[in-house]
């Protein structure tokens, strides 16, 4: 048995599910996801709680039973209050700043970068870190994955744009003195 799989779901106030099918709808004061179910799971909605099952014992299906369970998991709790993840820039002269449509960052190349926001992101900017919001939660990963992945955190001094709370390793740089053919 899945010991994730197993584990009811409990639905907040204010929040709406509807299963219809292989899809389950759910709506909240936040917004609304849709989820489509492989046929292998079965959902049942039981006194506020949902109820995630497999109707074959593989071991395939056992492991999908886990995944849906958290997928919709995320999904209730996307709509209920909104995940984020925070980034921060460090360096001189880098810079993000908020637009209509996504972020503009001066990461020292020689131009700007756009950043167009996917639907349902929006950014946050408050001196040299960025928020990113949103009720899908692999939609704010993947935007924040992306992100960094413009300018990652260099290893020699560190400038880039990392994760709030992440440690950047960083390598001993060049020393003259134990360069081949420098007189000691």
């Amino acid at each position: 048995m899945s010991r994730i799989g197993k584990q009811p779901i409990q639905i907040p106030q204010g929040v709406d599910v509807k299963i219809e099918g292989r899809l389950i709808k759910v709506k909240g004061p936040k917004g609304e996801l849709s989820l489509e179910l492989r046929p292998e799971i079965i959902v049942e909605l039981k006194d506020n709680e949902l109820l995630v099952s497999v109707n074959n014992q593989s071991k395939e299906c056992m492991a999908f039973w886990g995944l849906f369970r958290s997928l919709i998991n995320n999904a209730v709790e996307g709509v209920s209050k909104c995940f984020e993840k925070q980034l921060e820039i460090q360096g001189v002269g880098y810079k993000a700043n908020p637009t209509d449509n996504g972020l503009t960052l001066e990461l020292g190349f020689s131009h700007s970068i756009e950043f167009k926001s996917p639907v349902g992101i929006e950014f946050d900017v408050k001196k040299n870190i960025i928020t990113i919001s949103g009720i899908d939660k692999q939609l704010v990963g993947q935007t924040a994955a992306e992100i960094r992945g413009l300018k990652p955190p260099e290893p020699y001094k560190g400038k880039g744009i990392r994760y709030v709370g992440e440690q950047v390793r960083k390598k001993a740089g060049k020393r003259a003195a134990d360069a081949p053919g420098v007189a000691k």
